[in-house]
């Protein structure tokens, strides 16, 4: 949750992009959120964003390759025929390239927002 941790929320999802999916399994982590609860008031207040209701089901080769929560994200990607994923994490990253997606993490998306003005 870098972003909540730069901008203290998820607005700027909402300003640069049409949909947002967040796959079930990542809900499930942000929601237990952690020792501090780091982040989960704002990510339920971003009611915009497309909460996946049901597990996603992962190939072998993503699930061996990735800790659960890229996997879920890139196979929700591949299956929605999503073009962007966002992704921070150097594995994640090299798999989501072999897998033909397009990338963006949150150093991107803070670039994205400043080039469009938004107040960061």
């Amino acid at each position: 949750m870098a972003l909540v941790a730069a901008l203290g929320d998820l607005a700027v999802l909402k300003v640069l992009y049409r949909n947002v999916h967040v796959p079930f399994e990542v809900c499930q982590e942000i929601r237990a959120g952690g020792v501090a609860g780091f982040a989960v008031e704002q990510f339920e207040m971003a009611t915009w964003l497309q909460v996946r209701p049901e597990r996603v089901d992962l190939p072998h080769f993503l699930a061996n390759a990735l800790d659960p929560w890229e996997a879920v994200v890139i196979q929700l990607t591949l299956l929605e025929n999503i073009q962007t994923v966002c992704i921070d994490e150097a594995v994640g990253r090299r798999m989501a390239r072999l897998c033909g997606l397009q990338l963006t993490g949150s150093i991107g998306i803070l670039l994205r927002a400043k080039g469009k003005e938004f107040p960061l």
